[in-house]
């Protein structure tokens, strides 16, 4: 058995209308299979999302306060008016500035921008700005990506004389600012079709207002922030995203062409992944660790040479970036281990002074890969007594939705159901935890504490094709709500496993089904897992399909990401040396080290002061040991075969591992048969009595037989009452009865000692496989049906 890192939820569909999307579609079940799981299960919807460039861009003036907004600022534009752009300091922030700016100097607009530091200034719209940009002459002030929960700021703004105009995303509060227009997918009373687009796209909605057209050259930098801020990729954002992917792949755009070097992004093959891990993490890093205006300079930058300049500091921003994450990640998890352990703290919040407040989001998402609970990781400013911060959450616990009930502890707080950001008084820190943890332990049970995988379906081997691939590649770009498939391949052998990588951490496998379908996998990080799968383990594993590509030959394959094995399995540590090392490697949890002999302690004396180590002396010690879901290690012989069936049966261990050393070797001597018997006894009848310590071996020697062989036929004699033993001389008794060879002990051990070396040691794996099998699950299964029949 072999036990999944996370809970494996494969959904249900609708059987027929994967068929019917199948037919008329003409594609594969798998594919059909996809799109309904997406809740695409019409014809109509499907061959849209299939094809989604040949879908077109909502009216941007469904959105309310649109018209106001467009007419205040083409008024501005027009009078010569100075307009600020106000936006905020992470990928989709400088995106939503950069197609604004450009749109406005398009227009010929008097327009700057302005994005807060994140340190001095923190999230959203803040007094200070507001009173630069009134002092500074500004008389239109547009917020991107932010102000919806900046109610007193938008109050501030009109006593300072300024038009305020709000463009956001983020999930709108019980009050709303109080601006000239507010323009949000997400209002109320908004009559737009689409609601969850990025802030990248609501100020893409107003460049195509204010333009009269859609602003098809600013798709590319809309994708970057739309796949960036992990937006749901349906409609609007899969269009965005589609089309500006198709964009970087051509553009000439000095910023992002500098950008894709420096991230070593061939711009050719640039996908979803390449923007969301290796463009968006580079524009993120700047805003964490200082101002965000490089960032924007370099998305508008006309000039290659200084594209290539801005680049370049932004990739050693970035490096910087990622050596302060992985210190202050390891700081978070002992601070975690050490005082807010996961067992006792359904919410982790956790905070320290010096932690840089930028990267606190990324800190709080490796917490919860780690421990798997929603977090929330601080920054104090011991000098102001505030604490900025950064949550992320779990499947299954909306994060917004929690902290909203204590909007009175979070002056500055805004969100989504996974993620917020906050500063809250570092007094209040504790509160806030012991009340995150009171609605997590109303909320959320064991079972939520668990990892969950998706998987979109499971599939065969046959099915695993490379036309299947290649039309779900119809289905990226990949992202939230329309996540990359994962599928799950349920109960087939491993033709072939080994170890691969510098490090021997990553596992190359090649499965098998009983048709001889073949797949071949690779999981990175999986390599520990050649330890726990035995030979002819059926394995279930769960990843993604890609096509591999090598010298022109194409091949389907899986990249592994979890396995499973839901049998017992057997281990052959048969004759196998160096005990001390390989029981080491044998996962401790419930396992057991079991030896029937004393002796065994002579020949491995490091078990003698192991905390797993059994002894199973007889049937009591047998029948108590508990093994259920274990690891059981037989070190040695068992003297009876009925001893070790009582040590398993009925106990459903997860693993067997068999290792089986003796001293005696009864398989390699003779097992006397009623011939060698007979001679003996003739011998005997006719010689008279024999010194047996004395001319023992000359009988032996003379007959080929061992010394072991003389001994052991002269004691079935004398337990069967046929001669007498007196120090060593044998002498037949007079008018011995008839008796079997079954009568004596002796006999009978060492037949079923001969047996059972034949069985446990000297069998193949499989027969010894079918052996355990057999008292494992035959067994098993005949005592359920005599109880059935009982009841």
């Amino acid at each position: 058995m072999l036990k999944p890192k996370t809970r494996w939820n494969v959904k249900s569909v609708d059987e027929n209308k994967v068929a019917i999307l199948a037919e008329e579609l003409h594609i594969t079940p798998l594919v059909a299979t996809l799109l309904v799981n997406r809740g695409l299960d019409t014809i109509e919807s499907a061959r849209s999302f299939l094809f989604v460039k040949n879908q077109t861009f909502h009216d941007p003036f469904l959105m309310k306060d649109m018209d106001k907004a467009v007419y205040r600022i083409r008024e501005a534009i027009q009078n010569k008016e100075k307009i600020r752009i106000f936006g905020d300091y992470d990928a989709d922030g400088v995106t939503s500035t950069t197609v604004m700016m450009t749109t406005l100097t398009k227009l010929g607009a008097d327009v700057d921008f302005y994005i807060p530091n994140r340190f001095t200034e923190g999230y959203g719209p803040n007094p200070m700005a507001f009173r630069l940009a009134a002092d500074q002459g500004v008389k239109v002030l547009i917020t991107v990506d932010t102000g919806i929960s900046a109610v007193e700021e938008a109050k501030l703004a009109a006593e300072l004389g300024m038009d305020y105009i709000l463009t956001d995303h983020h999930e709108p509060g019980p009050i709303l600012p109080e601006a000239l227009a507010i323009i949000h997918p997400k209002l109320e009373d908004s009559a737009y079709p689409f609601k969850d687009l990025a802030g990248v796209g609501v100020a893409f909605k107003l460049a195509h207002a204010l333009l009269g057209e859609m602003p098809e050259d600013l798709l590319e930098i809309a994708a970057i922030g739309t796949i960036a801020d992990l937006v749901p990729l349906q409609g609007e954002n899969r269009l965005i995203a589609a089309r500006g992917i198709e964009q970087l792949r051509l553009t000439k755009r000095p910023g992002p062409v500098a950008l894709m070097k420096v991230a070593n992004i061939q711009q050719e093959a640039l996908s979803e992944e390449s923007i969301g891990f290796g463009m968006a993490p580079r524009i993120n890093a700047v805003g964490r660790l200082g101002d965000a205006d490089p960032a924007v300079d370099l998305l508008m930058s006309d000039n290659l040479e200084e594209a290539t300049e801005l680049a370049v500091e932004i990739n050693d921003i970035n490096k910087e970036r990622q050596t302060m994450v992985a210190s202050m990640a390891e700081e978070a998890i002992r601070e975690v281990e050490e005082n807010y352990p996961p067992e006792t703290n359904g919410v982790l919040i956790i905070g320290r002074e010096g932690w840089n407040a930028g990267v606190v989001g990324i800190v709080a998402s490796k917490l919860v890969e780690r421990f798997y609970r929603p977090t929330i990781v601080l920054s104090f400013d011991q000098e102001k007594g505030l604490a900025k911060g950064s949550a992320r959450s779990i499947s299954g616990f909306d994060l917004f939705a929690s902290l909203s009930t204590c909007r009175e502890l979070l002056p500055h707080f805004g969100g989504h159901p996974m993620a917020a950001g906050m500063t809250l008084k570092i007094e209040d820190v504790q509160e806030l935890r012991d009340r995150m943890n009171k609605i997590a332990n109303e909320q959320l049970n064991e079972e939520d504490f668990t990892p969950i995988t998706n998987l979109d379906g499971a599939t065969t081997l046959a099915e695993a094709s490379i036309q299947t691939i290649q039309e779900m590649s119809l289905l990226a770009p990949f992202g939230v709500t329309n996540p990359k498939p994962k599928i799950l391949i349920d109960s087939v052998q491993l033709a072939s496993v080994r170890k691969i990588g510098t490090n021997h951490n990553h596992l190359k496998v090649q499965l098998e089904d009983s048709e001889n379908h073949k797949l071949d996998g690779v999981g990175f990080g999986l390599g520990h897992y050649m330890e726990e799968i035995a030979p002819h383990a059926k394995v279930s594993v769960i990843g993604e399909l890609s096509i591999n590509e090598w010298n022109n030959i194409k091949k389907p394959q899986i990249f592994v990401q979890d396995i499973e094995v839901n049998h017992w399995q057997l281990f052959d540590y048969r004759g196998k040396g160096q005990a001390d090392k390989w029981l080491a490697d044998i996962p401790a949890h419930n396992r057991k080290i079991v030896i029937f002999s004393e002796e065994t302690l002579k020949a491995y004396p490091f078990l003698q002061q192991h905390p797993d180590l059994v002894h199973i002396e007889d049937e009591k010690d047998a029948l108590e040991l508990e093994c259920h879901e274990g690891h059981v290690v037989f070190m040695d012989m068992p003297p009876l075969r009925n001893l070790l069936k009582q040590v398993v049966e009925n106990k459903k261990p997860a693993r067997i591992y068999a290792h089986f050393s003796h001293v005696q070797d009864h398989f390699l001597s003779t097992l006397p048969t009623r011939d060698h018997f007979k001679w003996f006894y003739a011998f005997l009848s006719k010689k008279g009595p024999l010194d047996i310590k004395r001319y023992g071996d000359d009988l032996a020697k003379y007959r080929g037989w061992s010394r072991d062989t003389v001994d052991f036929i002269s004691k079935v004699f004398f337990e069967l009452d046929f001669v007498t033993i007196d120090n060593g001389l044998i002498m037949l008794t007079t008018n011995p009865k008839k008796r079997d060879f079954s009568e004596s002990v002796s006999f009978i051990r060492k037949k079923e000692q001969f047996e059972l070396e034949q069985e446990l040691v000297y069998s193949s794996y499989q027969q010894l496989f079918d052996w355990f099998n057999h008292i494992l699950i035959h067994e098993a299964i005949d005592l359920e049906e005599e109880t059935k029949q009982w009841i």
